[in-house]
Parts: C-alpha cells; sequence; structure tokens
C-alpha cells in the first residue's frame, strides 16, 4: 500500500485511456514519467460491452484481488507491471502500451471452447494447458489468432515489432503464470479452469511483462471442482434476467474470490533444508547451497556434527527435526569418506541428499563413498551446490506452492535470458 506521504506526493496527471471497467492516468510526477494509476470502477460487464451493470463496491473487490494476485506474482519473481497499491480502487504500475492480445491457458474444456469444439465433452482435461489467442476488437468479438496470424499481423508496440521471440516470450510466461495460479488455488480446494491475462511493452527499456489486471473478471474458479458452484464472472453472463437479487450474488462472491485470493500469499515457512557438514571447513561449500535455497524462498538451517566421530549426536539432531513433524530435506556436505548422508539416510524417512566438497587431490576417490551405498538407502549426490539445493526445493515444492513456483519462474527466466541472448547475437550478424 502506498504511503500517506506518497499519496500526498502523487500527481495524478491526465486521463490516458478509459475501458469499460478500469481508467488509466498518468503520473507526471513518477520516475522518468514511467508510471501510471489504474483505477476500478464499480462496472461489470458481458458480451463485448452488450451486457453492463453497476455493482456498488466492485472496484474496491476488483482492484484488491488484483493488487494480491500481483503481489503473489512479484513474489515469484514474474515480472509485471506492477508496482504498488495506492488505495482502496487503484494501484500503481508501469506506464506500457498493451499488445492488443488475450492469451488464453485452459486446464478443463467449457464455455467458448466447447461451441468451437462440438464433440469435446464438458470437463475434458488439457494436459498441459491448453492455450489459445485472442485478437482484442469488440466490434468482431475478439477473433482467434493462429501463431501464424499474429507473427504476419507484425504488430508494433513501444518500439518493439511482435516476432516469433516475443510471441514464445508471451506464451511460456503466460503458461507459467496459470500454473502458478493453479497450484495457488489448489491450496484453498479451487479449481482454476481457465484464465486469460494480457502483456504490455515498456516504451523506454522494450521490456514485455505481464500487464492490465488480474481480477475475478479474469478466470473461471470452481471450488472443489464443482461446475455448480462457480464463483466467477461466468454467473453474471449466465444470468437470463439481470436482476438486483442476482447483482448481489455476485458481489458476493466476488467478495467471497478476494478473501480467499489473500490465503494464496507467502505466509509461514511449509518446510525447510537442513544442511549438515561434517566439519566447518566445509563452511563456504554450505553457504553456496544455502544461497541458492533462499533463492527459491526455502528456509535453511546449517548445523556441524559427524557420523563417525559423533555417532549418537548426529542421530540426537536427525532425530530433533523429525520431531517437529515439518517438511524437511537434509542436505549431507562431508568430504573423504562420507558417512553422514548414508547414516542419516539409514535413519530417518525424510530426504537426503549427499553434497561432498569435492578437493582436487582425492576428490574422484572420495566421492564414491557418497555414491556407492548399502542396499536400502535412497541418498542420491549432486556434486554442484546449486544441484543439491534445487533436488532439495523440488520436494519441498511439493507441498509449497511458493516454492513450486519460485522455481518454475526460475526455469522460465532461465529461458527468456536465452532468448533475448539470440536476438542480441541476431541483430549483431545481420
Amino acid at each position: 500500500m502506498t504511503t500517506s506521504d506518497e499519496k500526498a506526493a502523487l500527481v495524478i496527471g491526465e486521463k490516458l485511456n478509459e475501458g469499460k471497467t478500469k481508467i488509466i492516468y498518468n503520473l507526471p510526477k513518477s520516475p522518468n514519467g514511467d508510471h501510471v494509476l489504474i483505477r476500478s470502477k464499480d462496472k461489470i460487464s458481458a458480451g463485448d460491452g452488450a451486457r453492463m451493470h453497476e455493482i456498488e463496491g466492485k472496484s474496491a473487490i476488483s482492484n484488491d484481488t488484483t493488487c494480491t494476485i500481483f503481489e503473489l506474482l512479484n513474489a515469484c519473481n514474474v515480472k509485471t507491471h506492477f508496482i504498488s497499491r495506492h488505495d482502496e480502487t487503484s494501484f500503481v504500475a508501469v506506464k506500457c502500451e498493451m499488445i492488443p492480445l488475450e492469451f488464453v491457458n485452459r486446464r478443463l474444456a467449457t464455455g467458448s471452447f466447447l461451441k468451437r469444439n462440438p464433440g469435446v465433452k464438458e470437463g475434458y482435461r488439457f494436459s498441459p494447458p491448453k492455450m489459445e489467442t485472442f485478437f482484442k476488437d469488440d466490434a468482431n468479438h475478439d477473433p482467434q489468432w493462429s501463431h501464424e496470424q499474429i507473427i504476419e499481423a507484425q504488430l508494433k508496440l513501444g518500439g518493439v515489432t511482435i516476432g516469433e521471440r516475443e510471441v514464445e516470450l508471451m506464451t511460456s510466461t503466460a503458461v507459467v503464470v496459470f500454473e502458478i495460479l493453479e497450484k495457488a488455488w489448489a491450496t484453498v480446494d479451487c479449481t482454476l479452469v481457465d484464465m486469460k491475462i494480457e502483456f504490455g511493452v515498456n516504451a523506454r527499456t522494450g521490456e514485455i511483462f505481464l500487464a492490465d489486471v488480474v481480477d475475478n473478471d479474469s478466470w473461471r474458479l470452481w471450488p472443489s471442482g464443482d461446475r455448480r458452484l462457480m464463483r466467477d464472472k461466468q454467473v453474471y453472463r449466465e444470468m437470463k434476467e439481470v436482476t438486483g437479487e442476482g447483482l448481489a450474488i455476485v458481489k458476493k462472491n466476488y467478495k467471497w474470490v478476494q478473501e480467499q485470493s489473500r490465503n494464496l500469499l507467502p505466509g509461514k515457512r511449509r518446510g525447510r533444508v537442513v544442511i549438515v557438514m561434517g566439519s566447518p571447513t566445509d563452511i563456504d561449500h554450505c553457504r553456496k547451497i544455502e544461497a541458492c535455497l533462499k533463492e527459491v524462498g526455502v528456509f535453511v538451517e546449517l548445523r556441524v556434527t559427524s557420523a563417525h566421530k559423533g555417532t549418537e549426536t548426529a542421530l540426537g539432531i536427525l532425530h530433533y527435526y523429525e520431531g517437529h513433524n515439518i517438511p524437511t530435506v537434509f542436505i549431507a556436505v562431508a568430504g573423504r569418506s562420507n558417512g553422514l548422508g548414508p547414516v542419516f539416510s539409514g535413519n530417518t524417512a525424510y530426504p537426503v541428499i549427499n553434497c561432498p566438497p569435492i578437493k582436487a587431490d582425492w576428490g574422484p576417490q572420495d566421492v564414491w563413498s557418497s555414491m556407492r551405498l548399502p542396499s536400502g538407502l535412497g541418498c542420491p549426490t549432486a556434486i554442484i551446490p546449486e544441484g543439491a539445493a534445487l533436488a532439495a526445493a523440488q520436494a519441498l515444492g511439493m507441498t509449497d506452492h511458493i516454492v513450486w513456483s519460485k522455481i518454475r519462474v526460475k526455469q522460465l527466466n532461465n529461458r527468456i535470458n536465452l532468448l533475448h541472448a539470440d536476438k542480441k547475437v541476431a541483430i549483431q550478424t545481420e
């Protein structure tokens, strides 16, 4: 939320654009004049504006939902235009030129997909999610565009021509955003059936990122996976006649989604990694593992013990962490003869990963003590700190949607960085 001092300093300039449900204002005094204020309206619409009504208080509900979702995505390192909440009905964002495309991801077949694909039963599950793109044109009811149509259109916004790399960036980001929110909503027993998002281009930097709003108008949500319990705008769309009572139900649904969305944000930690080192001389190796884990939001503790020199003490440390009933992964850092990882693995049901600090002299010989294990032990070995950290984080990500999401975005950003590098090299060789 913008502080009181920042609100006082916020100079709202001219209206840049106004749509059915929001207004965008320039913020001329912002850094580089690069920010805008996006204010929600008490409007709800359907059928490209053919049906439109006012719901008192919807602007505050929609703005809070949008800000919460963007705070979640930003916390997971997704690149968005969102900067901060301003007040109940508005937020501050990076100014951008909107790309006139809607990217729709579907997990279950329903709605317009069934009309365009007769013979497909409602509820058909897409794995991976089904991606569709639509050109924003109300007069022609937002026609569906193929990949080839987008490329051939050569859309140019913010000095960027939308080509193969730009489309790949947006489609891959759209899938990851859907998967993150799908994972998040599942934690409150809600099925994210489908959703649409849009992208913008920062005219000053040429960067493409997630933009616009993401609220209860953006998706279909089915609590417990039951269509009859839907809480999204489809309730409004399907009304044969819109009444005051019907709009009250819609508002109640939107309020429910607003409240539930707050439960999706990062909260108390759900799991941890305990890095156990055989000697304090291994601390630098352990710090590298710790840094990689913190990058993806994992809580870390470091301990020093020896399975050879203090077996009872080592097992005492193991049982201490088992007693907390918190999802835990142990990473054993021990060189020379590694008894630490195998001893831990043989005495716990929690995952144990070896990450020995390989030395130049006896490294090839020492690593065998981590890899050649007695039968009955499930104790994999990673010799690179990042590899051990990611393996542990992936295990915790099975029950922690924030950790899972940060890993997913890390993979996405690796892909995006390669696209940028490829474009730069291609330009230099032209």
